[in-house]
């Protein structure tokens, strides 16, 4: 499945709204019966478009209100030491968000904790022990202006 039709977008779209609808619905938004509606779905995920349904938690609910940016610059760029944070990093449950970057800073990590004393307690009991680590800069989350968890799959 190389290329996304209009029904495809759609499915798409309609999913990312709401995951938990029924393929009945799902078919009557798309004007199609439902056997080949829940085929397009199978192949969007089994072609990877759809890699999975998750519920999205409210992080103040689950104690985790404080949310920080964190900037990572490595001592050394080669591709071991490269490869060594990423591993290290899926191993670090406080990082919801990581991602490689070009410019002054070689990553940005999205980082939620309970409070500061225990975000302060991940820099110094884990992230500073990394080895490939050569720089952190953290800054606060003040509030969310803007999350959209949708990407915007509209005819191009």
């Amino acid at each position: 499945m190389n290329e996304l039709d209009k029904t495809d977008r759609k499915i798409l779209e309609i999913l990312q709204k709401n995951a938990r609808i029924t393929n009945k619905e799902l078919s009557s938004q798309l004007g199609l019966s439902p056997p080949p509606t829940l085929e397009r779905v199978k192949k969007l995920e089994s072609s990877g478009y759809i890699t999975g349904y998750i519920a999205v938690l409210d992080p103040k609910k689950v104690d985790l209100g404080a949310v920080m940016m964190v900037s990572v610059t490595l001592h050394q760029h080669s591709e071991e030491a490269i490869e060594a944070f990423h591993r290290a990093i899926e191993n670090l449950t406080e990082v919801m968000e990581c991602y490689h970057l070009t410019g002054d800073d070689d990553f940005i990590l999205k980082v939620v904790c309970k409070d500061i004393q225990q975000y302060e307690r991940f820099v110094r009991e884990k992230l500073a022990r990394l080895n490939t680590l050569g720089k952190i800069k953290s800054s606060v989350v003040l509030s969310t202006v803007k999350m959209v968890r949708e990407y915007p799959i509209s005819e191009r």
